[in-house]
């Protein structure tokens, strides 16, 4: 907690925001709630990384399939086939791009994901029966980790900082 009392002594007008950020993130590592990932420049805490990479992943396999979907659109349905690609591209770039603000803390990142998460939920239930069952469960698994990630009370503080508010 050293860092409150520098913010006080070097830093007068911002001592109520170094208050806030040393009590979530202190300075001893073994009082925080939650370890920042060992290889994070932004004190992200393991669960929103793991959380970030994984959403990462959804928006790379959700863009490889809008591609996929380029190269497999016929002569009757060209309209569908093109929007629907496009619509891929765009739902798996934007998870990358908050994939990316997740890693970084930004507070912006949480709702889009939110979001997604409980989209690709919905999608796993629909995929629950006949020979997509392990979709399903792949699906779901993903979807779940990455909202137990997301919604842990270190990521919730880490993203909740004070420093990307104002």
């Amino acid at each position: 907690m050293q860092l409150a009392a520098l913010g006080t002594s070097l830093l007068p007008g911002l001592s109520h925001h170094t208050d806030i950020v040393a009590a979530v993130t202190p300075d001893d590592p073994e009082n925080r709630p939650t370890p920042a990932a060992p290889y994070s420049r932004h004190g992200t805490p393991a669960p929103l990384a793991a959380a970030a990479a994984l959403t990462a992943v959804q928006g790379l396999v959700t863009t490889l399939l809008g591609i996929v979907e380029v190269f497999s659109v016929a002569g009757d349905r060209v309209v569908m086939g093109v929007t629907t690609a496009l619509f891929f591209v765009a739902y798996g770039v934007g998870l990358v791009v908050c994939a990316w603000g997740m890693r970084r803390c930004l507070p912006w990142a949480r709702g889009p994901v939110l979001f997604a998460e409980l989209v690709w939920l919905l999608i796993a239930w629909s995929f629950r029966g006949g020979d997509t069952l392990a979709i399903a469960i792949a699906v779901a698994v993903s979807a779940v980790l990455v909202l137990a990630g997301l919604l842990h009370p270190a990521s919730v503080a880490a993203l909740n900082r004070p420093e990307h508010g104002e």
